[in-house]
C-alpha cells in the first residue's frame, strides 16, 4: 500500500493504492505514519518527498473502506489516531519535506499536501477540500494551513463551497510552490530534492519551527525563539563551513550536522 525508497540523502514515500486513487484505509494510514518516522530517524536521510501512484496524489479517505469497517465509526476518534499523527510528524520533521503532487489532492489529501514544506505540482494536478460534498469539516490540518496560506475569505469559499483548483488556479492562490508539465514533474523534484540534501539540515529543520512560530506567536516569543535558534545554529559544522567556504570563495559542503 506505500512504497519507501531511500537513497542519496533523500526517502521518498509513495501512496500505493492507485485503483482507488490512493484514498486512505486504515492500513495506509498507519504505514505512513511509520515511513515518516524512519525517514525523521534515519541521519543519512535528508530531505523528504511525498507522491502518489498513478493518477492521483491522495484523495482522502476510503468512504467505502470506512462503510466496510464492523460498527459505527468514530470520526474523531479515527483523526486522534490515524491522520492527525501523520501531519503531526510531517510539521515535526526537522527535514525538509517535499510534496511531489501528481494528480488530485482531495480532503485529507490536500491537507496532505498542505502540510508539506514545498508542493510542486503537475499541470494535471487538482486541489480541492471536498468535505462539505459529505457535510463534514475541514480535517487533518486543513483549517489551519488553509487560512494561513489564501487568507480567511477564499479559504471560507473554497471550505463551504468544495470548489476544484486546477494547480494553475493554486499556485496563482499561493497554495503551491511551482507548477510543471507532467512528463517534467520528477525532473523538477528531484532537483529540489537534491537542493535541500545538500543544503544545511540543522537550519532547516529550526528553520521550519521558527516560521510556524512566526505565524502564531507575538513578536517578542518570535525574537526569543530567534535567538534560541541561532545560538545552536552557530555552533553547528555547517555554519563553520559555510563561513570557511565563503572566506576561501568556494562552494559550501553542507553535510547536515
Amino acid at each position: 500500500m506505500l512504497d519507501l525508497k531511500m537513497e542519496n540523502g533523500i526517502a521518498t514515500i509513495t501512496l500505493n493504492r492507485p485503483d482507488v486513487y490512493n484514498a486512505f484505509n486504515d492500513a495506509l494510514s498507519y504505514e505512513l505514519q511509520d515511513a515518516l518516522k524512519k525517514a525523521e530517524k534515519d541521519d543519512t536521510i535528508r530531505a523528504v518527498v511525498l507522491t502518489g501512484a498513478g493518477k492521483a496524489f491522495c484523495s482522502g479517505q476510503d468512504l467505502k473502506a470506512a462503510q466496510d469497517s464492523t460498527g459505527p465509526r468514530n470520526l474523531g476518534e479515527s483523526l486522534h489516531k490515524r491522520y492527525n499523527p501523520i501531519i503531526r510528524a510531517i510539521r515535526n520533521m526537522p527535514k525538509p519535506v517535499i510534496c511531489r503532487l501528481n494528480g488530485v489532492a482531495a480532503g485529507a489529501g490536500c491537507s496532505l499536501a498542505l502540510a508539506c514544506d514545498v508542493i510542486i505540482a503537475s499541470e494535471n494536478a487538482s486541489m480541492i477540500e471536498i468535505f462539505i460534498n459529505i457535510a463534514l469539516v475541514l480535517d487533518s490540518g486543513s483549517s489551519y494551513f488553509l487560512p494561513r496560506s489564501i487568507g480567511y475569505h477564499r479559504a471560507f469559499e473554497l471550505a463551504t463551497k468544495a470548489t476544484k483548483l486546477s494547480a494553475a488556479e493554486a499556485l496563482a492562490l499561493g497554495l503551491v510552490n511551482k507548477v510543471v508539465k507532467h512528463e517534467e514533474l520528477d525532473a523538477a523534484v528531484q532537483a529540489e530534492a537534491a537542493f535541500y540534501a545538500a543544503a544545511p539540515t540543522k537550519a532547516i529543520g529550526m528553520l521550519k519551527k521558527m516560521l510556524t512560530k512566526g505565524m502564531t506567536e507575538n513578536l517578542d516569543a518570535v525574537l526569543e525563539y530567534e535567538a534560541y535558534c541561532q545560538e545552536i545554529a552557530g555552533n553547528t559544522a555547517d555554519n563553520a563551513e559555510g563561513i570557511n567556504a565563503f572566506l576561501e570563495k568556494r562552494k559550501a559542503v553542507f553535510t547536515g550536522k
